[in-house]
């Protein structure tokens, strides 16, 4: 069906400039990227000051994109992530017609726009009247494909595919859609045909683009991601799993459950090519021993294991549910052959954009049912609803790369929980005949993949991508972004293949598969390339863990590791003794952050660095023994501002530890966001030369120098002490000074009465804010029964039996917990 709108139809975001620009205001503006056409990738904006509020998100992109009157942006949806940003997709439309892949994304948190990002194309002067009918266009398509038999063709595929969608007007006969498109071989806006062309014989699914003006192919984008000889399957079979499966009858079991979104199912393709005449695998007993057979049927219930375990993996560590984030049901096909009857088996496992494909291999690989094939290739539906990864050249290798990297994480997560033995970084070395692995994401070279940007074994890019040249390199090319998600992950040094010397430390796989996934679900779009995916990953990283984290560094040197961009700036600290300090970090710093520290020369302005900051590569300050200073600092605050614990050490000694005597130099409370000061004295006999501060708040009292904590945040920075010697420590003033008084201050915290308490209690939050959960618990920290809150801060406690209770209770930011005895 054509979607060509008229400009009036549709939301416009500058359809009513009449001039081809917009005035940028650039000291909004913190830092841009630009793609490869010149139009920003990611632009990011600055928190303080006159920061963009979300309803000003029309005039961001106006102003940023400088969209003409030609030029409209539609919203498409918005989404909200587990870190409180707010996501606002727009779909860019040109003269009323969709630009394929044109997609723009406002990202807010706190209704503050903090970037923006995506693929906007500059169009100027293109006629979109077609000059060509979508059926003759259609006809080009097919046969570009060439096809000699089609899925629309087959009347028994048509009527299950009726079926199957639950809907009698269903086909698999494309209708061609009206888009601009970017031709391969010229790079420029093409007013085109789109068309879902499924093949059967020989089988093939792409989105095919014909131009609408004189009928050629300018691009095609294929859905079925072939894998043959090159692609990447699972390490090895899961061996005899326990499933969750389904009772027809009595005494009748068949590989059908429904306790995982909409279900999981797995059917018998019986060797033959048709979904429809499949039939489904069942037993009698639902022991399932009689399947380890000559036919292999033993594998259909890997396909069952490995679909649960990747339905399990999205759900349990990304929170999404299944590969559409709405509980889409995962079918899987066993026994599939494209050509029944030719004697070869089926050399292959795909996902054809609905349901999971797997055949039983021929002379390089047994049958292709496993758990990482399952995480691969359900990987590409995920991609698919996320960045759509257009599936040639660049885009289409990190494509290849992110399935490659769910396959691993989804192996290992699996592999951790229920005690298999599995292989994480090498691919299909177990269904492989003839190598031990098609590819290693631990060393790519070993089986002829790049693991740096257009390095060794890199395949080039092309205009005319087909099947024969692996789209330009798809399966090949994915070798360095799996090599940068190993680094992330475990880390490693030595010089890539363009003479850059790298050390990256790792960060595990847990937290480089968080990166990877915020990287494709929130920032990539389908135009993306390996540049792009660096901006995008660091800011992925930024938004987990904190601008200058250890992880955003590792992030980035990583992508330098593997030829992309600059390793990170400043991450060698000057020398300090040769000590090894211990580690303190906040676990969350969603509600309270350290955003100001200033001592001598020092003086660093931030935002939220994901609970732990290491500034100790910046410029020393120099503090001289015997004089007084003052360190000033301040507290960011995402809402409410609550009562902080501000603790400052100094290691005067430089022995690594900060437990000596008076090397606590500042400590107080305050609720104030203004800028606090302490003044402290420099013992006459500190040690010379740089040391360590460590500037740490938290909202916990007992906190330590030494130690993770709830809320709050850890800074560590170098100072350099002048004309000191051996140690002897002089204990600090320990004041506290500035914003509001300690002595006046009134703490935020949860407020009971009367306490104990007989039939009801009364809470009260800081600034009389509303409670928005309310939890008893009993001495055990189980739950109770007996209590319920009936609003306006009252709580009803007559159903409790006497003793003493915990009770929770939320803003909606903090959670607070408080004591009482029940009468």
């Amino acid at each position: 069906m054509t979607k060509h709108y008229s400009a009036a139809a549709l939301l416009l975001l500058g359809g009513l400039a009449t001039s081809g620009a917009y005035a940028q205001d650039y000291s909004r503006v913190q830092s841009k990227v630009l793609n490869d056409n010149g139009t920003p990738f990611m632009v990011q904006f600055r928190s303080e000051g006159n920061a963009y509020k979300m309803s000003e998100a029309t005039t961001v992109l106006r102003e940023q994109l400088q969209l003409t009157k030609d030029d409209q942006l539609v919203q498409a949806k918005t989404e909200a992530d587990q870190l409180g940003f707010v996501h606002e997709k727009y779909d860019q439309y040109y003269k009323g017609v969709k630009v394929e892949h044109g997609m723009y994304t406002v990202h807010a948190r706190q209704g503050n726009v903090q970037s923006i990002s995506g693929d906007f194309e500059r169009i100027t002067n293109l006629n979109v009247t077609p000059s060509l009918s979508a059926a003759s266009a259609l006809k080009s398509a097919m046969s570009f494909v060439g096809a000699t038999k089609y899925m629309w063709q087959d009347a028994r595929e048509e009527a299950g595919l009726k079926v199957m969608e639950d809907n009698p007007a269903a086909t698999y006969k494309p209708q061609g859609e009206l888009v601009i498109v970017n031709a391969l071989e010229t790079g420029k806006p093409t007013l085109a045909w789109k068309f879902n062309i499924y093949a059967q014989q020989p089988l093939s699914r792409a989105y095919v683009y014909v131009d609408a003006q004189n009928g050629q192919v300018v691009m095609q984008d294929a859905i079925i991601k072939h894998t043959a000889a090159t692609a990447t399957f699972a390490t090895a079979y899961s061996g005899t799993r326990s499933l969750e499966n389904e009772t027809v009858v009595a005494g009748q079991y068949r590989l059908r459950e429904y306790t995982r979104g909409l279900g999981i199912e797995t059917y018998n393709a019986k060797k033959g090519n048709s979904y429809t005449a499949a039939v489904d695998f069942t037993d009698a007993d639902n022991s399932w021993t009689e399947y380890n057979n000559a036919n292999f049927d033993n594998v259909a219930g890997d396909a069952h294991f490995g679909a649960q375990a990747t339905f399990d993996y999205w759900k349990l560590v990304h929170g999404r549910s299944s590969y559409d984030n709405a509980n889409a049901k995962i079918k899987s096909y066993v026994h599939f052959d494209d050509t029944p009857g030719d004697g070869v088996g089926f050399e292959n496992a795909y996902w054809n954009g609905s349901v999971m494909t797997y055949g039983d291999g021929a002379s390089r690989f047994r049958p292709l049912t496993a758990l990482d094939v399952c995480g691969h290739e359900i990987g590409h539906a995920v991609c698919e609803k996320t960045a759509n990864l257009t599936y040639q050249n660049e885009s289409g290798a990190m494509n290849e790369g992110f399935s490659d990297i769910w396959g691993a994480a989804i192996e290992q997560y699996t592999a951790a929980k229920l005690g298999l033995t599995k292989s994480t970084w090498l691919i299909g070395e177990d269904i492989d005949k003839q190598q031990p692995g098609l590819r290693s994401m631990s060393n790519p070279n070993s089986q002829g993949q790049p693991d740096t940007y257009k390095g060794t074994y890199w395949r080039a890019t092309t205009t005319s991508p087909t099947s024969a040249n692996d789209y330009g390199g798809v399966h090949t090319n994915s070798g360095v972004l799996n090599y940068w998600f190993y680094l992330v992950s475990v880390g490693g040094s030595g010089t890539n293949d363009i003479g850059s010397a790298f050390n990256v430390t790792g960060i595990t796989i847990d937290a480089a598969a968080k990166i990877a996934y915020r990287t494709e679900s929130t920032y990539l779009t389908a135009s993306s390339t390996f540049a792009s995916a660096r901006t995008a990953s660091i800011q992925a990283a930024t938004d987990l863990y904190g601008a200058g984290s250890a992880q955003v560094q590792t992030v980035t040197n990583a992508w330098y590791a593997v030829g992309v961009g600059a390793a990170y700036g400043g991450t060698t600290p000057p020398p300090t003794g040769g000590v090894t300090y211990c580690a303190s970090k906040g676990t969350s710093v969603a509600y309270e952050y350290i955003d100001y520290v200033k001592l001598g020369t020092l003086a660093r302005t931030s935002a939220a660095d994901g609970g732990y900051y290491n500034g100790t590569a910046l410029a020393a300050p120099s503090i001289g023994a015997g004089t007084s200073q003052t360190v000033s600092f301040s507290a960011g605050y995402a809402g409410t501002a609550y009562t902080e614990y501000w603790k400052v050490y100094i290691d005067y000694n430089q022995n690594g530890v900060f437990t000596d005597a008076g090397e606590l130099v500042v400590s107080g409370s305050s609720s104030s966001s203004a800028t606090l000061s302490g003044t402290f004295t420099v013992p006459t006999t500190a040690k010379n030369g740089n040391t360590r501060m460590r500037v740490i708040m938290s909202d916990a009292s007992a906190t330590t120098s030494c130690n993770s904590y709830s809320y709050g945040e850890t800074e560590d920075y170098t100072v350099n002490i002048t004309g000191g010697a051996a140690l002897a420590g002089i204990t600090g003033t320990n004041t506290l000074t500035g914003g509001t008084a300690i002595g006046n201050e009134q703490a935020k915290v949860l407020n009971l009465y009367p306490n104990p308490a007989t039939n009801v209690l009364h809470l009260s939050l800081p600034g009389n804010a509303e409670a928005v959960s309310v939890q008893v618990l009993d001495a055990r920290g189980a739950a109770t029964v007996g209590a319920r809150y009936e609003g306006n801060g009252q709580v009803n406690i007559a159903g409790l039996a006497k003793g003493m209770y915990l009770l929770t209770v939320s803003d909606g930011q903090k959670v607070f917990h408080q004591r009482f005895i029940k009468e």
